[in-house]
């Protein structure tokens, strides 16, 4: 099928990618893929000493990004819509050269919100492990190839997924479809080997869930951290979508 469209969300951890992906999951004309990019990340890594079961996706995945890109995302597949959910740091050391030929989405959150939930399961986490910094460069990256990719924001979908998803529907050129709204709680075959580590709440989700500010006090050890992330994000969250 020559003429699929080959959507790749690029995204940040804890940033509602999942749930995004069992949006399109829901879809009647897309097949979705859950990070194909993570064991080649994750091989050519520090984070392979501190990922949850980091041997488990190098051991059951496809190490070479290339390879990956080249018979899986560029590959062929069997419905009109293919949905690829990424996180931009798997990006590392690979060849961009493909991303002119995917629709690419931005997806990012805020890290007040974000970084206390990934140091929830990854300790002491680095501006290399969050994304931030390189979804700026990759948003410039896009752009120098005269794309202008959507971006969403977390928070924008959890206030009004509805309107969000059909505005990013229309930006990148498909039907919306309202079963993208609702799911079946439990897991997808599509699942990477690492959901019993991060998909504990999207697996009790049927749809998108209400936005809540955090209350909880944030953490001292990652005032550093979000001090480095804010102006990034700051970046990103002036070209999202609004609910």
């Amino acid at each position: 099928m020559s003429d699929i469209k080959r959507i790749c969300l690029w995204s940040g951890p804890r940033n509602v990618s999942t749930a995004l992906m069992y949006s399109f999951a829901q879809r009647s004309d897309c097949k979705v893929y859950d990070e194909p990019l993570y064991a080649h990340y994750l091989s050519r890594t520090p984070a392979r000493a501190y990922h949850p079961g980091a041997e488990e996706v190098i051991e059951t995945m496809e190490n070479d990004g290339e390879k990956v890109v080249r018979d899986l995302i560029l590959g062929d597949c069997d419905k009109p819509v293919v949905f690829f959910k990424h996180m931009t740091h798997h990006l590392f050391d690979l060849d961009l050269g493909f991303l002119s030929r995917t629709v690419n989405v931005l997806l990012t959150r805020d890290p007040f919100d974000m970084l206390p939930s990934y140091a929830a399961r990854v300790e002491k986490p680095t501006l290399l492990d969050v994304g931030y910094k390189q979804h700026i460069e990759l948003l410039k990256h896009l752009q120098s190839l005269g794309q202008n990719p959507p971006v969403l924001d977390s928070k924008q979908i959890l206030l009004n997924p509805k309107k969000v998803l059909m505005a990013l529907c229309e930006q990148i050129g498909i039907d919306f479809q309202e079963t993208m709204l609702s799911w079946k709680a439990g897991a997808r075959p599509e699942d990477g080997t690492w959901a019993k580590y991060w998909y504990k709440s999207v697996h009790e989700s049927t749809g998108f869930g209400k936005y809540s500010q955090k209350t909880d006090t944030f953490p001292e050890s990652l005032k550093p951290l979000l001090e480095e992330c804010t102006p990034y994000y700051e970046q990103l969250n002036a070209l999202a979508i609004q609910a």
